[in-house]
């Protein structure tokens, strides 16, 4: 079920009205059970808007795009639009909270241009922000203040202060992942080294089969995350992202071939997965100064 407008899905969930038709906030009660009504069969739902929550579940299921959440932990969760969320006998522990906005509200503050820099919206729910006592504090003094210009008479000035609410909310939230990653970094160094386990048996196992390049997507997959949170990640851990660090291998394997052996030039890029010989050579120079041919020449003299 796809819901346009923030008042269709209040109403499919029972909440009141929102107090404007772009923007709603709602408080998530201990030991709510949240359902669609009159759809009982209806297991996910995608929305035109963006939703921010905070919950954490104590029974019941969620899951975000092909993703099962793990509800062992009070979580921040932000879905982006047209993003699959589900959920089944869904309960909470406790009290939680949920902000929904449509990209509309945003027109005319910084965050209409500043909102898909938030990557953590392209992040699957199992890689969720799990804060911190100090952390929930924050967010919760946050949402109170959004909460107080929200319900209270709207004047010229309701709307900016509700949106530098939000986007300080966004920004703590980005102070928070990288918390979060540092915190992990055993789990992000085991990672890590599975992703380069992944990128050898590219060339060791002979995997590329098929000629293509090993993608983002592929490799993400592979490990069981999100392109995005593992170039978020993999930036934490070595400061390069998951592209870069493709590329980096890619080279360094053609450096390889190049020095010994005696492939062409368009063998060893065919080889690698490239079907471009001129990008192959860009991308050569790129990394090592040298184009393919000059590399070559430079170690016969």
């Amino acid at each position: 079920m796809h819901f346009k407008t923030i008042g269709k899905l209040f109403q499919a969930t029972g909440f009141p009205a929102p107090h404007h038709p772009l923007f709603g906030l709602t408080i998530l009660e201990q030991n709510l059970q949240v359902e669609i009504t009159n759809c009982k069969q209806v297991q996910s739902i995608s929305c035109d808007f963006y939703i921010i929550s905070l919950k954490n579940l104590k029974a019941g299921t969620m899951q975000y795009g092909k993703t099962r959440y793990d509800h062992d932990h009070g979580s921040l969760f932000f879905y982006k639009p047209y993003q699959l969320i589900g959920s089944s006998g869904t309960q909470l522990d406790g009290k939680g909270f949920a902000i929904y906005f449509h990209e509309d509200f945003l027109m005319g503050h910084t965050l209409f241009h500043e909102i898909k820099k938030f990557g953590f919206f392209d992040f699957e729910a199992n890689q969720a922000l799990h804060i911190s006592p100090r952390e929930d504090q924050i967010v919760w003094d946050l949402y109170y203040k959004m909460q107080s210009e929200y319900t209270g008479n709207p004047d010229e000035y309701s709307k900016s202060i509700l949106l530098s609410h939000l986007d300080l909310l966004l920004q703590y939230a980005r102070r928070f992942y990288r918390r979060q990653f540092i915190d992990r970094k055993p789990l992000n160094g085991s990672t890590m080294t599975r992703f380069n386990d992944l990128l050898d048996s590219y060339f060791e196992r002979g995997v590329i089969i098929d000629q293509t390049l090993p993608t983002v997507r592929h490799l993400a997959s592979a490990l069981s995350l999100s392109p995005k949170y593992l170039s978020e990640l993999l930036k934490q851990e070595t400061g390069k992202t998951t592209i870069e660090l493709i590329h980096l291998k890619l080279i360094s394997e053609a450096k390889s071939q190049l020095t010994g052996g005696d492939k062409s030039i368009s063998e060893v890029a065919f080889g690698l997965g490239f079907n471009n010989l001129s990008y192959f050579s860009r991308l050569f120079k790129k990394e090592t100064g040298m184009k393919p041919n000059e590399f070559r020449e430079h170690l016969l003299n």
